[in-house]
């Protein structure tokens, strides 16, 4: 009976061991030999037995000659810890028995349960529940008990997978066919699956995905460059309660739609549309104006979108984006520099909607483009208009009139923003937390002490490589009192 019950234990922990070692790339699972002369119990309880090997269930201090567990010795002999009551104070391994084998001795009964074994199930539940994926797999080749629970389905709502050498395809399918087990081919409780950074990730493990996953929510590919239209056409077309979806640095990727046919790609199949609310397309360079368009046309529940270093993206593209998705929220258009006032004119359009704009380093865009969305988007609490040269003091004048609600504000490298455009953010957006005017070669101190005496819920203030004076540093200093001044002037301490 013995030999059965090891056979049993083995074989399991050999399947949750090929799933551990398939995920933790680059960490030596292989497992030591147990000593063929060490004498264990039998009525032991289960779950206190090993799957394959005997394993520090605990390390602890020996702090008394009370501490009577036998410990292997080197030669695989039993000895005991409180031979020497003088000795000193060492670390001692509590090492679990291997299963299958038995003794009858009494007095070990009351010394081989770990403290961790004490805890109910519930509790180990909990803990596992904050446990990365790799070290969730590793914990199911304890023991039986850990390997029930750390396999319990209420753990595997999300995935999340690193490394740049991982396996992730490999990775994935055994993970999806482990938890396929209760209902097979299907992933009922998977809805997050994040491999960012996964650069051996696939199509092949993306099918995977859409196959097995027909519940997911959120997926992130970020610096998956192998990832292609088709992948994504899968996931999209089989997953229909996907709402957040990572592609940054995915440069193969230029659409996302439910047809595969380029004449169909304008027109959504029998009506259907992507679910998407979320998108992250940032350094996908192959992105252009028609892919956009069809995006658009798929995706009309989009609420952020982020477009940051699209270069080849144009005012164009912008058009179809706000006709078909009016609910945007957060846009961002940074370092896109064939965007210009045009473009923003048609940003505009998504008038109330707008919170968050980036236009960073879009140097076609003056102080035309910020008129737009100043009039229409009164809403607006973030703009980055940083390395934008043609923004000047009239454009902020603007900014502020007709966005009172303005939180935060980057003009870092605008060199024609002065002290006098300041002034009026001070006088209309009293409620600014975080301004960053670094390298804006015209701002002196004049224009700092007029907002740190209008702005008192200033939290942060960059004005690094500007010509200010350390009286006027410890102007704001005085007046905003949590506010974290960020500048290059040594005499200011």
């Amino acid at each position: 009976m013995g030999a059965n019950n090891a056979k049993q234990y083995g074989s399991e922990g050999k399947g949750s061991s090929s799933i551990s070692s398939d995920i933790s790339s680059g960490t030596d699972h292989t497992p030591t030999k147990a000593p063929k002369n060490v004498a264990t119990t039998e009525g032991l309880d289960p779950s206190t037995r090993t799957l394959s090997t005997p394993s520090p269930g605990l390390i602890l201090p020996s702090k008394s000659s009370s501490l009577s567990s036998p410990a292997l010795s080197s030669n695989g002999h039993e000895t005991n810890s409180s031979s020497s009551s003088s000795a000193p104070a060492e670390t001692v391994a509590v090492i679990h028995p291997q299963p299958g084998t038995h003794t009858r001795s009494r007095q070990s009964k009351s010394h081989h349960h770990a403290f961790i074994d004490l805890l109910p199930d519930h509790t180990l539940l909990q803990i596992f529940s904050h446990l990365p994926t790799n070290q969730l797999c590793r914990c199911a080749r304890v023991c039986r008990r850990w390997y029930n629970l750390a396999w319990d389905p209420r753990l595997w709502g999300a995935i999340r997978l690193t490394g740049e050498l991982l396996h992730a395809d490999r990775a994935i399918r055994v993970l999806t066919h482990r938890l396929c087990q209760d209902t097979p081919n299907i992933c009922l409780t998977l809805e997050t699956v994040v491999v960012s950074g996964c650069k051996r990730l696939t199509d092949r493990g993306l099918h995977v995905v859409a196959q097995c996953c027909p519940e997911l929510r959120h997926l992130e590919v970020a610096g998956c460059y192998n990832i292609s239209n088709e992948a994504v056409f899968e996931v999209v077309s089989c997953c229909p309660n996907l709402e957040h979806l990572n592609l940054s640095g995915c440069s193969k990727v230029t659409c996302i739609s439910l047809t595969q046919e380029a004449s169909l790609q304008l027109s959504p199949l029998h009506g259907q549309q992507i679910s998407i609310h979320f998108l992250d397309m940032t350094d996908c360079f192959s992105l252009e104006d028609e892919g956009l368009r069809t995006i658009a046309s798929h995706c009309p529940r989009l609420t952020h979108l982020y477009l940051r270093r699209c270069t080849r993206l144009t005012d164009e593209a912008l058009r179809h984006l706000a006709l078909h998705c009016p609910s945007i929220r957060e846009l961002s258009l940074s370092d896109c520099r064939l965007v210009g006032d045009f473009g923003l004119r048609e940003v505009a359009r998504l008038e109330g909607c707008l919170r968050y704009l980036s236009v960073a380093h879009c140097t076609r865009i003056t102080d035309v483009g910020i008129r737009y969305v100043a009039r229409y988007c009164p809403r607006l609490r973030y703009l980055n208009a940083r390395g934008c040269e043609g923004l000047t003091d009239h454009g902020l004048g603007h900014l502020a009139r007709s966005c009172p609600k303005l939180k935060s504000l980057d003009v870092g490298k605008c060199p024609l923003v002065s002290d006098s455009g300041l002034e009026q953010l001070a006088m209309y957006c009293q409620g600014l937390r975080r301004v960053s005017l670094r390298a804006c070669e015209s701002v002196t101190g004049r224009g700092l002490k007029a907002l740190a005496a209008n702005c008192c819920e200033l939290q942060l203030l960059n004005v690094q490589e500007c010509e200010v004076s350390p009286e006027a540093l410890r102007f704001v200093r005085r007046h905003c009192r949590r506010c974290v001044i960020e500048h290059t002037n040594p005499a200011f301490y």
